[in-house]
């Protein structure tokens, strides 16, 4: 260990090996020259680097309170109370969903008369699941199965599944639900008559099928192919069930569907149907949530504040961690204009347009409190207006606050929060990069100390000795007299 410390500092191997010398720590000399000559410099950039991870933090906490205010509006709005929910008279006939961004009005009568069905085929029965099928082609063709008909639908491809010798009715059922991707699922069943093919399609009349082997022939017995084939013509109760839409009537207008899933109703709800109601039509509605806007209102000040509480501390002049930053101040200058900000701007007359109208006011101190009279007054007057003022679209209370957060979130914007962010982390690095050059410097001077100071030690230790011999021979002379 002492001979790699040797090699890496020469001068304090021969500071050391001459021993005595001045007496004077010529290393530990060194080091605090160096030191203390880079101790300014040293300091004052550290000082800064702390000031500005304060500053860091400080905006960096700013930007996310005014992001998760409209995050957590936007959560509210799109699934929370807010969320516009239709209200069924008849729960047990459908679910109703509104997808995001779209707010339907009024109500409905609701008749569900039949529900959609996938074709289920049960095949001829076989000893077991386990026995050979016969070696071909099996055709699965789909369309429309009437009685005794079958009308295929050409825009869709027929399957056609190659059966080997070794298939078994399980293994044809594995190759039939790999090939068909949905359209037709099959499993065997066992029952007291044997091992049954069991297929079932999808939903909608136009999803029905038929069964076309083509076999080595031999006639329809277990073991040829042709024993599975199905159409409706040749049926003998093999159809469980056939495939149908769904028919309902909204406001007694008769409609279908090819599944239960029905979209495309008035205002963008989407109705899955899961029951009957057949001559007893059922109530669906659409109301304004009056309540949970007010109660909206109240938690998006309360937040309105404690933001306006952060600035306060974070950006005052005196004191503050932010007290000059420009990013600070567009965001206490954006806050108290909100009040003001218009937020529906294709409102009609009389409606309302601004977070104003719905009672969000502005304190002299800078915070913010709930006009609950003006609240009221447009809740009464106009409700649908200030029910579609809560919603994820281009206008309304979420796009202005989402607007509000990315504007002040913005790093390219130098006056934003986002660009004060950015300015402080570039700094920051230019302080690393300094700190890391005044390191470099003093190791050097410290080097270069060194270096001067074993020389120095190594001059002092010549005169030394020099002295010593001198003081030798006087002593000689001195006693020879």
């Amino acid at each position: 260990m002492s001979v790699i410390q040797d090699m890496e500092n020469p001068g304090s191997s021969i500071i050391s090996a001459l021993g005595a010398g001045s007496g004077i720590d010529f290393i530990g000399l060194a080091n605090d020259i160096s030191e203390a000559s880079f101790a300014f410099q040293r300091n004052t950039v550290e000082a800064r680097r702390e000031t500005l991870e304060a500053q860091i933090s400080a905006a960096g906490q700013l930007r996310n309170a005014v992001t998760s205010l409209a995050s957590a509006l936007g959560e509210r709005i799109r699934n929370g109370d807010l969320a516009p929910r239709g209200q069924l008279g008849n729960a047990g006939v459908a679910q109703v969903s509104v997808p995001v961004g779209l707010s339907p009005r009024g109500s409905f009568a609701l008749e569900v008369t039949s529900l959609a069905q996938g074709q289920t085929l049960v095949g001829n029965a076989f000893a077991s699941g386990n026995d050979p099928v016969g070696e071909g082609t099996l055709n699965i063709r789909f369309g429309t199965v009437g009685a005794g008909s079958f009308s295929a639908d050409t825009g869709r491809d027929p399957l056609a599944i190659t059966v080997t010798a070794d298939d078994t009715l399980a293994t044809l059922a594995g190759k039939i639900n790999q090939a068909s991707g949905g359209a037709v699922t099959a499993y065997v069943a066992t029952g007291a008559a044997g091992a049954q093919l069991v297929l079932k399609g999808a939903e909608g009349a136009a999803s029905g099928f038929v069964i076309e082997p083509v076999g080595a022939g031999g006639g329809a017995v277990p073991g040829d192919l042709s024993y599975l084939g199905w159409n409706p013509a040749s049926d003998a109760g093999e159809l469980r069930a056939a495939a149908s839409d769904a028919a309902f009537a909204l406001d007694t207008v008769a409609m279908t569907s090819p599944t239960n899933r029905v979209t495309g109703l008035p205002g963008g709800f989407t109705l899955n149907l899961t029951g009957t109601n057949t001559g007893a039509p059922t109530s669906l509605t659409f109301a304004n949530n009056i309540d949970a806007i007010s109660g909206v209102m109240g938690d998006f000040i309360a937040a309105l504040n404690d933001i306006s509480a952060q600035v306060s501390e974070l950006a005052a002049p005196v004191g503050g961690v932010l007290g000059n930053d420009s990013g600070a101040r567009e965001l206490r200058r954006d806050l108290a204009a909100l009040a003001g900000q218009v937020v529906m701007p294709g409102a009609g007359a009389g409606e309302p347009r601004t977070l104003g109208d719905l009672g969000l006011a502005l304190n002299r101190d800078g915070t913010f409190r709930l006009d609950t009279a003006r609240l009221t007054q447009a809740l009464e007057t106009s409700p649908d207006g200030v029910t579609a003022m809560f919603t994820v679209g281009p206008s309304g209370v979420f796009a202005t606050i989402d607007r509000f957060a990315r504007e002040n979130s913005l790093v390219t914007d130098p006056g934003s929060l986002g660009g004060s962010v950015r300015r402080f982390e570039t700094q920051l690095e230019r302080s690393d990069d300094r700190l890391a050059r005044i390191a470099e410097q003093q190791e050097s001077l410290r080097e270069r100390l060194t270096r001067d100071l074993a020389a120095s030690e190594r001059r002092v230790a010549a005169s030394q000795s020099t002295l010593s011999f001198l003081r030798q021979q006087v002593d000689i002379w001195s006693a020879d007299r």
